[in-house]
């Protein structure tokens, strides 16, 4: 597919569907939707978390901009598009346009309407019922559902990736009594060894070294990855080199990012590499490094991405 015939498909061009079947069907006025981010997540945060991690959590719903996070889709432009085409190369089918689009677009209200915090744990189960009970976001439809399991359950390595499927169902849940909020930073950590590691990286390495990215859910993963793959006029194969599949991350189970406090974009670039702070990681014994030069699964040389061991 040539890259005008993909962008063809905006945002801008699309007519969202305003009332479709809802799967958790049930009525709310509009004070009970405008009221539902904040209820919901109280409710989901009540039995793991302490009144003072409470109200940090509600600050993130009502102050969504307050906080600027630097993820993986947001470098798109620091990484030129090779138009090349190669032999694996795999685009989105057609078929799928419309509801990648619809999809993309929803995931990103979602993600604004819960807060970025929020949305890196957000299940799908959730996300159906955020989307059903929104007064400003439409349900999903039976073919943005279809959409959405493709992109789960598909085989990536039919265009060149061949990592691990580390997820097997697509409404696989994060359990919140295993997370941590990191402060500062917008993201969370898995309590036990990834949130002991990345405070040891911090005593060995110094206050300079931040994390970037830590747990993602299905639904966040899924995010990123349609990001991408529109980053790259719809080339499947170049997406996964740079952004794995949602059942392939291994920010679902242990990983995390980091970089370096001032370096911004550019720590998710090979410039990472350069800095003191990568140097002295590649001196920790207790630390791996998951994408390396040549990988065989495939992807990127993503200096940044730390394997726990």
């Amino acid at each position: 597919m040539k890259r005008r015939d993909f962008l063809k498909y905006s945002a801008s061009t699309l007519v969202l569907p305003t009332m479709v079947t809802s799967l958790n069907a049930s009525e709310y006025t509009t004070v009970e939707k405008q009221l539902f981010p904040v209820n919901f997540f109280n409710k989901l945060f009540s039995k793991t978390e302490d009144d003072s991690e409470k109200i940090e959590i509600k600050k993130d719903i009502e102050n969504i901009e307050e906080e600027k996070i630097i993820e993986e889709n947001e470098i798109v432009e620091l990484e030129p598009v090779q138009n090349v085409k190669k032999k694996n190369d795999i685009f989105l089918e057609e078929k799928y346009l419309n509801e990648f689009v619809s999809v993309k677009e929803k995931l990103k209200s979602i993600q604004r309407y819960i807060g970025y915090g929020n949305f890196n744990i957000i299940s799908f189960d959730d996300m159906i019922k955020i989307a059903n009970n929104s007064a400003s976001i439409a349900t999903f439809s039976k073919e943005e559902l279809n959409f959405l399991e493709y992109i789960f359950y598909y085989d990536p390595s039919i265009h060149g990736f061949y990592g691990e499927r580390v997820s097997d169902n697509i409404t696989q849940k994060i359990n919140t009594n295993d997370v941590v909020k990191i402060p500062h930073t917008g993201h969370y950590l898995f309590k036990g060894e990834p949130e002991k590691v990345y405070y040891k990286m911090l005593d060995d390495i110094g206050p300079s070294l931040t994390l970037t990215s830590g747990v993602r859910s299905i639904v966040k993963q899924t995010k990123l990855f349609l990001d991408k793959i529109d980053s790259v006029n719809g080339n499947m194969a170049m997406a996964s080199k740079s952004l794995a599949p949602p059942a392939f991350t291994y920010h679902s189970v242990a990983d995390f990012d980091v970089g370096k406090k001032g370096l911004g974009f550019a720590n998710f670039t090979p410039r990472f590499a350069l800095t003191e702070e990568f140097i002295h990681m590649r001196k920790l014994k207790y630390i791996d490094m998951r994408y390396t030069i040549n990988n065989k699964d495939g992807v990127r040389y993503e200096p940044w991405h730390v394997k726990v061991i």
